[in-house]
């Protein structure tokens, strides 16, 4: 649903710019989406999220793809090229509580609180910074970290990128955003 809600904003984009060309959505899943239970460190694979389109790109599938900068390869294969970069959105981390810890922060839980993210980065500054936390890998996209969240007890929180949670609109459910000095956000995010 947020790569549809990204790409669909890109296609508006190119559309204001270029009104006599027309547009077609191609929705894909890609190898990351698929593999849930397993943590993306555990993976190994450098192109999780990306083979698959950049097998549509190559096969003139598709003309071009809309991605997260922060989740693309740090180099991109032979004859690829970043095209352009979107206005960037609100950078920062977010951390979404259990409804049951609403109103507190990451240092008024609990010592031995589960905190969940698939993210390596998230985890290991958090760690240094919230020692008394712990940090579990959580996946899915963003529909299924939350449903994860709010209807079992593993997580007292979530930490998530606050632009997605603002482009899924479902900014109300931020209870704190990390400042650079908790938690460094991603290049490109």
């Amino acid at each position: 649903q947020l790569a549809r809600i990204q790409t669909d904003s890109v296609v508006e984009m190119l559309r204001e710019l270029y009104p006599d060309l027309r547009f077609e959505i191609v929705a894909m899943s890609t190898t990351g989406d698929k593999i849930l239970d397993t943590a993306l460190s555990k993976i190994g694979e450098k192109s999780l999220f990306t083979k698959e389109l950049e097998n549509a790109l190559e096969r003139n599938e598709v003309d071009l793809v809309v991605h997260s900068l922060k989740d693309l390869p740090t180099s991109l294969p032979p004859g690829f090229t970043i095209g352009a970069v979107c206005k960037r959105e609100n950078p920062l981390d977010a951390v979404v509580f259990h409804p049951k810890n609403c109103g507190k922060t990451l240092s008024l839980l609990p010592e031995k609180s589960v905190i969940g993210t698939s993210s390596l980065r998230r985890a290991a500054q958090l760690k240094r910074k919230f020692p008394q936390l712990e940090f579990r890998d959580i996946r899915g996209n963003l529909n299924t970290r939350l449903k994860k969240l709010d209807e079992k007890e593993d997580f007292s929180a979530i930490i998530l990128a606050a632009a997605g949670l603002k482009r899924m609109g479902w900014e109300n459910r931020i209870g704190q955003l990390l400042s650079p000095e908790d938690c460094l956000y991603a290049v490109g995010q």
